[in-house]
């Protein structure tokens, strides 16, 4: 008679094993799910002005007379392991026919000569702090058109 509790406390373990491990993958899935958009947040958010720095740091060493700006954007994701906020991004950009240092670059049309190389394809890592509204430019590699 006082092995038959037991075999019942038995034929609960596996159950219990089941419900927990299927509590542990459902808790990670969301984890995992709650982390992947935060990092969606963060890129919404910290993107754009990260981009507008990475043009705005291109023209400034670069040699060329013209400025550049954004044609699109190729590919981007926010880069993992690091202190800061990082993200990485391919770029294409458009020689356009303002001046460098001209105030209004956003509203100036590209340059259309069918003879000159006018796009660049860039790709840049940054890492920023945006609490303390700063960019760091990690790597600038560029391939196409004018230096």
């Amino acid at each position: 008679m006082s092995s038959l509790p037991q075999n019942r406390a038995l034929s609960w373990v596996p159950l219990l094993l089941l419900f927990s491990f299927q509590f542990l993958v459902t808790y990670a899935w969301r984890f995992q799910e709650e982390e992947e958009w935060n990092d969606q947040k963060q890129i919404a958010v910290y993107l754009p002005p990260t981009l507008e720095f990475a043009v705005y740091t291109y023209n400034q060493q670069s040699k060329d007379w013209y400025a550049y700006k954004l044609v699109r954007v190729l590919d981007s994701w926010k880069e993992q392991g690091y202190d800061k906020m990082t993200f990485s991004m391919n770029l294409q950009l458009g020689r356009t026919m303002c001046g460098k240092f001209e105030d209004d670059i956003d509203n100036c049309p590209f340059q259309e000569s069918p003879e000159l190389n006018n796009t660049r394809t860039c790709f840049f890592t940054i890492g920023i702090e945006p609490w303390r509204t700063r960019f760091d430019l990690w790597n600038k590699t560029c391939s196409g058109g004018h230096s």
